[in-house]
């Protein structure tokens, strides 16, 4: 855990280690305390601020990311503009959590991470899903691969409805909830939903979903 703010800090750090699935094993108020313990600690996730004296969380996970190919970073925040959200994912971040996220919403967040998944609050999802729609629109030909079809008409259609409330910003748990089905079988769809389209993350499954939506 990486924040500044000593209060939210001591927050977060107890809703972690409270829960049954993690535990907090340091917390940091700025980039340049971590970098220099960070290679022993190989932490599963970095939770972190984007801004922290110093060096900003984004510039954090440009420099730890590197040392660390296994660790997920996420970031958690009061930033909701584009140009946070793509700069700290293109960084090299996972997911983009809000500071006002409920104690189960963060738990769960750090559960997809684990899972493979990309998590962000809903209304980080929607500016992402935006984002896509706004630029400037290609001719569908751009967005479907020499020689084959757009690879999204692969989908079963509930493979297509996950990923519909992936692109909404629900988090699995709610998408679970949502059509009634378990978690591990939402893992499974996302799973298939990302071979399927050959990508890695939720923000590229989303870019994907939003250019057949056009």
């Amino acid at each position: 855990m990486i924040e500044d703010d000593a209060a939210n800090r001591e927050i977060w750090v107890d809703w972690i280690n409270r829960s049954q699935d993690f535990k907090c094993v340091a917390q940091f108020g700025s980039v340049e305390a971590v970098l220099p313990k960070i290679p022993e600690l190989q932490p599963r996730i970095v939770l972190s601020d984007i801004n922290l004296p110093g060096l900003s969380g984004i510039e954090g996970v440009r420099r730890l990311k590197p040392q660390l190919a296994n660790t997920q970073f996420v970031m958690l925040t009061v930033y909701e503009d584009a140009d946070h959200i793509f700069e700290a994912l293109a960084a090299g971040a996972t997911g983009y959590m809000l500071k006002d996220t409920k104690r189960s919403q963060l738990l769960e967040a750090l559960r997809e991470v684990v899972a493979g998944g990309s998590p962000m609050s809903a209304n980080i999802a929607r500016k992402v899903v935006q984002s896509f729609q706004h630029q400037t629109a290609k001719p569908a030909a751009a967005s479907i691969p020499p020689g084959g079809s757009d690879d999204t008409e692969n989908l079963s259609p509930r493979e297509s409805e996950v990923l519909d409330l992936l692109a909404q910003g629900l988090l699995y748990k709610e998408i679970s909830e949502k059509i009634g089905i378990s978690l591990p079988t939402v893992n499974t769809y996302i799973r298939r939903i990302y071979e399927k389209l050959q990508v890695r993350s939720r923000a590229q499954a989303v870019a994907r979903y939003t250019t057949r939506s056009r």
